[in-house]
Order: structure tokens, then sequence, then C-alpha cells
């Protein structure tokens, strides 16, 4: 019954960490659905109606945000969006990893140390994902990859 209950106990710590890292990707969303979400509530939109606005207000700046980075086509543009959204994250992450490593070591150091690779884990997990949905430019990718057998595209019908 011990071990049963160390090893739920390591699986709940892992689940606790991947969903503080998660937020910490996706902070400024999280952050615009927070603030929309109480400002409804204390509008008086009453509970469920701040929880819809809120969520509302999260995805909309997350879809948006990710819409923009796809379209703009100058690469600095590209970079800014992204910065708006890693730099909210990179800090998230830093304060959930020094949080987090405050519970398993005592030297600030150290601390401190995983503290700043969990910031750049996460800014650069931000950044990821406002590029998921960037199309490659024409001629690359694996829509256009021929066969080296018989020369035709991948994608056409025999």
């Amino acid at each position: 019954m011990l071990g049963v209950g160390i090893v739920l106990s390591i699986f709940g710590l892992g689940f606790f960490c991947w969903l503080l890292f998660t937020l910490a990707v996706y902070a400024l969303p999280f952050l615009a659905g927070l603030t929309a979400g109480l400002a409804a509530l204390q509008s008086g939109a009453g509970v469920i109606g701040g929880l819809v606005v809120g969520f509302l207000a999260g995805g909309a700046t997350l879809a948006l945000g990710q819409m923009a980075f796809a379209t703009a086509r100058k690469p600095l543009i590209r970079i800014i969006i992204g910065l708006l959204y890693a730099v909210p994250a990179t800090v998230a992450g830093y304060q959930v990893s020094f949080a987090l490593a405050g519970i398993g070591m005592s030297s600030s150091g150290w601390q401190t140390a995983f503290a700043v690779i969990g910031a750049v884990l996460s800014g650069c997990t931000a950044f990821s994902r406002m590029a998921l949905f960037v199309t490659p430019p024409d001629g690359q990718g694996t829509g256009g990859a021929c066969s080296p057998a018989d020369g035709r595209l991948h994608d056409q019908g025999r």
C-alpha cells in the first residue's frame, strides 16, 4: 500500500509540474483571460459570465496572436509578436522553476540555476508554439517532395 502511495504521489507531482509549465507557456493569454474575467465579474456578470468572458478573451488572445504571427511576412514583425508571448512565459517559467527548486534544495545558487533553465525552456516553448501554424515557403516542406524512383510528387496519384 505504501508503494502505491509513493507511485501516485510521483505521478501527481509530475502532473502538477506539467500543468504549471503549460500555464507558464500560455502566460499572456491566461493573463488576458483572467483580467477580462475578473473585470466582467466585478461589473456584475456573475461567476458563469465571468468564466465565459475569461475563456473567450484568453482564447481570442491566443488565436489572434497565432494568426498574426502566421500571416506576418516580415521576420522582424514575427519576432516582435513572438516575444510578446515569450517574455511573459519566460518570467512565469522562472518563477515556477524557482519555487519548485526551492522545495528540493536549499542552496540559492542552484535554485537560480534551475530557475534560469526553466525560464529559457518556457520562453522557447512559447515562441515555438507561436510558430506552429506558420506554413513553409513554396517549394519546401513535404508537399513538394519528389520520389527518387520515378521523379513524381508523392502526393500525386498513380
